[in-house]
């Protein structure tokens, strides 16, 4: 964008659409299905294909429609460049495997989605690449793991499903001394609540599947960042084939003009409801970092500008008690997802963790009687009666 400094509502509107010329002067950007690019003459599709003019040549490297997409997450999270990805976990994997060779080392949190956690404890391992896990929270040691040598520091905040605060400027500083990368998973924040590049990050990720989409019919990933290290990213991508497809950046493209919109009503609610769930006995312990008994609420309050539509909680009586209580719910669906206009609900073992054993999700510090709940746009009022209901099971 570059009339002054639009607002992120108005990015999530316009960014990557006004720079084109329309096609049929269509108000929408129009879905490309066309696999290839022809060119009449051959010296210009040379130029095209070697990127010394503009245009595309075939659709597993750039497409018009997903560069739509490219550019509007580009400016939500004012990156000087953006690529895309079949998946959130293609970004993270290709990010990773694009960046890293034998030999490196990488330093990490516990606390981390349990796709990128298995990376971390089972591929990146036998390919030769030193990993360290750091408790998430202690940040004196996260420095100085980094501190004994580091290639890249990858961190997500908040994190999947424990909902925990890291500190991004504090720990980019103690990466960026021994000259480590700083990569930050953003999905559960969102830019419209917080922005890593402009906190010390080098690459910001994202699953787009989650907010950006909004509703839960589109697979996607994206990275933000500097044009050096996204081209990087970028030739990786297009070489290993995991590209977006341009029906999906459509419904992305689609659902993120409503992302300010839908964000700002989820971090209402989500701390209303957190708020509400703290007063249940049957309730244990509730993990949002917009209440004030949060462990890093201050930093929270220092690094995002809201606290996000997700927060996970504990009831009494375990994995069999969420048994009991998720049936219960009438608005919310019982589903490995999150980041939707819908409610969305369902406990580690079976979302964000079901590739790890129940010991691994304990040494994450994740209980068997979590609840992952993914507020939706829904009246606050409906969602808490509706949560009043199903918790009444519980003795």
């Amino acid at each position: 964008m570059t009339a002054g400094l639009p607002s992120k509502s108005t990015i999530a509107v316009w960014g990557g659409e006004t720079d084109h010329e329309p096609y049929e002067r269509a108000t929408q950007v129009p879905v490309v299905h066309s696999v290839s690019f022809g060119y009449e003459d051959v010296d210009t599709w040379q130029a095209v294909a070697l990127g010394r003019e503009p245009g595309h040549i075939y659709s597993r490297n750039t497409n018009p429609t997903v560069r739509a997409f490219e550019e509007k997450i580009r400016d939500l999270e004012a990156a000087e460049a953006a690529t895309s990805f079949s998946t959130g976990m293609a970004a993270i994997s290709g990010t990773l495997f694009a960046l890293l060779r034998p030999g490196d080392r990488v330093v990490s949190i516990r606390d981390s989605y349990g796709g990128t956690n298995k990376l971390f404890t089972g591929f990146l391992p036998s390919f030769g690449i030193e990993v360290c896990l750091c408790t998430t929270t202690d940040f004196e040691n996260v420095e100085a793991e980094v501190a004994r040598g580091c290639k890249l520091l990858y961190l997500e905040t908040p994190t999947n499903p424990t909902v925990k605060i890291v500190d991004i400027e504090r720990l980019a500083r103690a990466a960026h001394a021994v000259g480590a990368l700083v990569v930050v998973d953003n999905t559960f924040a969102t830019p419209i609540n917080q922005n890593p590049l402009q906190l010390g990050a080098d690459l910001v990720l994202h699953s787009a599947t989650k907010y950006l989409g909004g509703h839960a019919d589109a697979l996607g990933g994206a990275a933000c960042g500097s044009e050096a290290l996204i081209r990087t990213l970028h030739h990786f991508r297009e070489i290993n084939g995991a590209t977006l497809a341009p029906m999906d950046a459509y419904h992305l493209l689609r659902g993120m003009k409503t992302l300010a919109l839908r964000v700002e009503r989820q971090n209402h609610s989500a701390l209303t409801i957190a708020r509400w769930l703290t007063e249940q006995s049957v309730v244990e312990h509730v993990n949002y970092p917009g209440l004030e008994t949060h462990l890093h609420h201050d930093g929270a309050r220092r690094q995002m500008r809201g606290f996000g539509g997700m927060l996970s909680f504990s009831v009494r009586g375990g994995f069999e008690a969420i048994k009991q209580v998720l049936p219960r719910l009438r608005y919310a669906h019982r589903a490995a997802n999150l980041g939707c206009v819908e409610t969305v609900v369902g406990p580690p073992a079976v979302t964000s963790h079901v590739e790890c054993t129940a010991e691994e999700r304990a040494a994450a510090g994740i209980p068997e009687g979590l609840i992952r709940y993914s507020t939706g746009i829904e009246d606050v009022a409906d969602l808490i009666a509706d949560l009043r209901y199903a918790l009444a099971v519980l003795p």
